[in-house]
């Protein structure tokens, strides 16, 4: 049913402005005229905006701003990724959810998208705020042929193709934090979370988990987050189309994807590189056991951090420190 409600929006999608009959719909796709009418009421229901007319037919006046497959896959010219969607109106977590898609043999490029997460999370289990429709929260399946040594640079690759796509669509001069966040004028738009399976030698699956804040009024923030936090629209001044963003997020992702598989990771790290706003900075550096100052000089083949500390340069690894400004 769902093959046919999206055959009837392609269908009325391509006729925009005009009516097409229910006879020419049912005849097009071999389906009954009840079956028309039952699939456009549950267009309706998801938010379309059908008129009906009972001689001229049907025709598609309105789409909701949701991130619905239908409208996902018409936006999107990727090869394999996004090919195949999974969409919530509301989920704990949109990670959890590819995770288990991907135990249970969904191929690689499978995509989880919701409206709102009521459980979101970042690294080191940090809560994020994801209010309904006013972000993208969205997972990617990958399965990925290089060693498991090689998975915590995907964050790194995630990064560069989702901070190209906002400058690329909302103009914002934003950078990368590291290793997983893209900031603002200091403020947070991104977090991104890499979780993956993997045996000695081989990767079973990785999730690339992204929390993008769209359209979030800076009013809309709570107090404890206000301060650290924005959105594209709010730093832009501008509405953002949620399904354009998507689209080209995933188009640059499938791109750098596929030139790392083909070329290994040293052309996305020199790419990281460019758009780090952590190098050159001084960093407090606070990990389980152990805090220390310095100035973030680079980042090796591996992804991690160099940190110089007076004579001493030390290597931070993504999973067991956070990292914040220094305090002058």
């Amino acid at each position: 049913m769902i093959a046919v409600r999206a055959k009837i929006l392609e269908l009325l999608r391509g006729r925009s402005g005009e009516f097409v009959s229910g006879e020419e719909i049912s005849g097009g796709l071999g389906v009954s005229r009840t079956a028309v009418w039952k699939n456009i009421q549950e267009i309706r229901q998801v938010g379309y905006g059908i008129e009906a007319h009972s001689r001229r037919g049907y025709s598609l006046v309105s789409i909701p701003d949701k991130l619905l497959p239908e409208e996902i896959t018409v936006r999107l010219t990727t090869q394999r990724l996004g090919k195949r969607i999974y969409y919530y109106d509301d989920i704990a977590s949109t990670n959890n959810r590819a995770k288990a898609l991907a135990v249970e043999g969904e191929p690689e490029g499978t995509l989880v998208v919701a409206e709102a997460q009521n459980s979101g999370r970042g690294r080191m289990a940090r809560g994020w705020f994801a209010p309904w429709g006013k972000g993208i929260w969205m997972s990617i399946l990958l399965r990925p042929p290089f060693s498991p040594q090689d998975a915590p640079k995907c964050t790194l690759m995630a990064a560069v193709a989702v901070n190209k796509a906002i400058r690329q669509v909302a103009g914002l001069d934003c950078g990368i934090k590291w290793p997983n966040d893209i900031l603002y004028q200091g403020r947070k738009l991104v977090g991104i979370l890499t979780e993956m399976s993997a045996e000695m030698d081989a990767i079973n699956y990785v999730v690339l988990g992204m929390g993008i804040n769209v359209n979030i009024s800076q009013s809309d923030f709570p107090d404890d987050i206000s301060a650290i936090a924005t959105s594209i629209a709010a730093a832009s001044g501008k509405k953002i189309n949620r399904i354009e963003l998507l689209a080209v997020i995933v188009k640059h992702l499938e791109d750098i994807y596929q030139a790392v598989v083909a070329d290994g990771f040293t052309p996305v790290l020199d790419e990281w590189r460019t758009q780090s706003i952590t190098l050159g900075q001084v960093v407090d550096v606070v990990g389980v056991n152990r805090k220390f100052s310095g100035i973030a000089v680079n980042i090796d083949d591996d992804g991690a951090l160099l940190v110089q500390t007076g004579d001493r340069l030390e290597k931070v690894l993504a999973g067991d420190v956070s990292i914040r400004p220094s305090v002058q």
